[in-house]
């Protein structure tokens, strides 16, 4: 008795191993561009320039500048809603590169727990 074997399987399996082979060549580029991003800083100035701070695409603060004239004994408020606004926002550009980034690379689609 002989198998059949339904026809068009061969070119099933080439396409398996193209999608295969895509899958992975994207995968490489988005560990690639996630450590791009980890490597990068990103500067937010708040405050009319009074509060600076520039975080790691690791999302660490590397730096926090402070103008004399913004520290008030008499106001801590806000000088903290100052430094909040700051990790807050550079949080964002963080966030909202990675995804503009990734989208290029995965065509706007979603991938859950990639980024």
């Amino acid at each position: 008795m002989r198998a059949r074997i339904p026809r068009g399987t061969n070119n099933n399996a080439q396409n398996m191993n193209s999608m295969i082979r895509q899958a992975q060549k994207m995968q490489d580029q988005i560990t690639e561009l996630q450590d791009e991003i980890e490597a990068r800083d990103f500067p937010v100035t708040v405050g009319g320039g009074v509060v600076e701070l520039v975080m790691t695409g690791k999302k660490t603060i590397k730096s926090l500048n402070i103008k004399p004239e913004v520290v008030d004994p008499e106001d801590i408020d806000t000088l903290q809603d100052l430094i909040i606004s700051a990790v807050n926002e550079a949080v964002s550009q963080i966030e909202q590169t990675t995804e503009d980034e990734m989208s290029k690379i995965t065509g706007g689609v979603s991938l859950p727990g990639l980024f």
